[in-house]
């Protein structure tokens, strides 16, 4: 008896992480998907991925949340596949009411998502990472801490990995200018304590000291 009890509970382990694998797997294929139709965010989600996990890390983000924050992490312009290509890839600025139809973009995030029960934990980067601090941002208007955790830390690291790369249409800007553009907007547009938070990260990352939080977020 204690044989097949031990049995049925390894078959259990089994199915739970081929099934668990299988999420991973269809989430990672949405977020390349996404990275296909817009070259200019080509391993965007990568290389935002380890910046984001150090920072929640390091702010307190529950150790049981991670997994759900790195899949909407990966997720976080999934609603962008909603918009048109001519607005989506448009080498320019937008216009008014282009910028209008962009900004739809966290809502077709949360139509798309919230009807898949093993994402709903995943939801608060990719429908709020735009709002902003001081309750400026969308699609909700939130302010402060009304803005989930989750979304308050991605904001910032979406901003500096957006700011760092190229575009067809300007340079990437230098690391220290980033910086002061961050300081600039603490309180406005970011969480101000991750702000600070951020930046000792950036500083000890090019200085080369390692944590424990950068050793638990090695994917």
């Amino acid at each position: 008896m204690a044989i097949e009890n031990v049995t049925l509970i390894t078959n259990e382990e089994l199915a739970y992480n081929e099934l668990n694998h299988a999420y991973e797997a269809t989430i990672a294929g949405w977020s390349k998907a996404l990275e296909l139709r817009d070259e200019e965010t080509k391993g965007h989600s990568d290389r935002v991925m380890f910046l984001a996990c150090k920072l929640a890390r390091r702010a307190g983000l529950p150790h049981d949340k991670m997994t759900s924050f790195r899949r909407g992490v990966l997720l976080h312009d999934i609603g962008k596949m909603g918009i048109p290509d001519r607005i989506l890839l448009k080498p320019g600025p937008l216009t008014e009411d282009e910028w209008k139809i962009m900004k739809q973009h966290p809502g077709f995030a949360y139509d798309l998502l919230s009807t898949i029960p093993y994402l709903h934990d995943s939801l608060e980067v990719p429908f709020s990472h735009h709002e902003r601090w001081d309750g400026s941002g969308y699609p909700q208007g939130l302010k402060g801490e009304e803005i989930p955790l989750a979304a308050r830390i991605f904001a910032i690291v979406d901003v500096w990995d957006a700011l760092i790369s190229d575009r067809p249409y300007r340079n990437g800007w230098e690391p220290e200018k980033i910086k002061e553009y961050l300081l600039e907007n603490k309180g406005k547009q970011f969480d101000p304590e991750l702000v600070e938070l951020f930046l000792d990260m950036i500083q000890k990352q090019e200085a080369g000291i390692e944590t424990d939080e950068d050793k638990d977020c090695v994917f």
